[in-house]
């Protein structure tokens, strides 16, 4: 099995823990043994986000995504924003905040969930009033927690510990951009993403009655 950052290993990786008895499941309740909490950190792409609910929906595995309010790259007021939001809780899959510190505001769009967006060692953990905070116990452990940030999983892919049932509980932080988009490295995989958004901006530009001759 290649351990490559695309949507096929990804498919891989939900089906390896199905295979280990893990149950995928939201922050709504603390762990317990055979949890699976997929998160989702959406720092640049909606659209990137849409393409992961889809594949997750389909493949029956319930995640959490954690959507920005103050990204620079989408807007989520916008009808792209609402249609995202929309889309994802219609396939099944929970929304939370991924908040820039120290800014948590729980609107009616989200689920009192909160990551933090590039968190800091002095606030990571921190109680957040009236809401989860995921980087708190009892939710993080380094031991059962992995992240592909960067693209990189700091200690090695998951997938063979998840079919073997070697986690009591896990979180997993999968940022959809590494994995919808196709490039070795984490540069490439960024230009590849793009080169993408150009193309979708295009289309928007002449649906707006832009002449782009």
């Amino acid at each position: 099995m290649s351990c490559s950052f695309d949507l096929a290993h990804y498919a891989e990786i939900l089906e390896a823990a199905k295979a280990g008895g893990y149950r995928f499941t939201t922050f709504d309740g603390p762990p317990a043994r055979g949890d699976l909490f997929l998160r989702h950190d959406i720092d640049l792409s909606l659209d990137a986000a849409l393409t992961m609910a889809e594949l997750e929906a389909e493949l029956g595995a319930r995640t959490t995504y954690l959507l920005m309010t103050e990204s620079i790259f989408y807007n989520l007021a916008s009808s792209e924003g609402v249609a995202a939001i929309a889309r994802i809780r219609e396939l099944g899959h929970a929304v939370g905040l991924h908040a820039v510190h120290p800014n948590v505001e729980l609107d009616e769009r989200f689920d009192p969930v909160v990551s933090w967006h590039n968190p800091r060692a002095e606030y990571i953990s921190r109680t957040i009033p009236g809401a989860v905070n995921v980087y708190a116990e009892p939710y993080f452990e380094p031991s059962t927690y992995r992240s592909d940030s960067n693209q990189y999983w700091r200690f090695g892919c998951p997938h063979e510990e998840l079919r073997s049932g070697g986690f009591p509980w896990l979180q997993i932080l999968v940022h959809p951009e590494i994995w919808v988009y196709e490039g070795a490295t984490m540069g490439l995989t960024m230009r590849a993403m793009l080169n993408a958004e150009k193309a979708r901006r295009l289309e928007q530009l002449a649906a707006d009655d832009i002449d782009l001759d």
